[in-house]
């Protein structure tokens, strides 16, 4: 991932309605939601979370499906994954095993095996 291609990612996380919305479908996995039901989940008015579901999107953050007359939304895991490798490829100057931390378990965060599954960076993407 390059530098501005980060920065787009970033600046779509840093709203506190996308940053709800984000984690809410990293929670669901690759199942997702569907737009209506996000916005009952966050109390978000369906018009102003649609501007927040399409600029998560854009980021590679998100990706969407039509089912029927439902869209759906689930966290995009390319794109993550991409994210939180540039975040961590240079975590101890390149080798980040030597803090005790893989790129997997910075994800993650708490070990869960299902979180861990989905942003499982693969060595050769570092």
């Amino acid at each position: 991932m390059e530098t501005r291609e980060a920065l787009g990612a970033f600046s779509a996380l840093a709203q506190e309605h996308r940053l709800s919305v984000f984690r809410l479908l990293v929670r669901e996995g690759p199942n997702g939601l569907p737009a209506g039901e996000i916005a009952r989940r966050l109390d978000l008015p369906p018009s102003s979370l649609s501007h927040h579901l399409a600029q998560l999107e854009r980021a590679g953050l998100l990706r969407s499906w039509r089912r029927q007359r439902q869209i759906f939304y689930a966290v995009g895991v390319d794109g993550t994954r991409r994210l939180v490798a540039f975040l961590t490829e240079e975590c101890c100057q390149g080798h980040p095993e030597l803090c005790g931390y893989s790129a997997t378990e910075q994800a993650a965060g708490c070990g869960d095996a299902a979180t861990e599954d989905l942003f499982n960076v693969q060595e050769s993407e570092r």
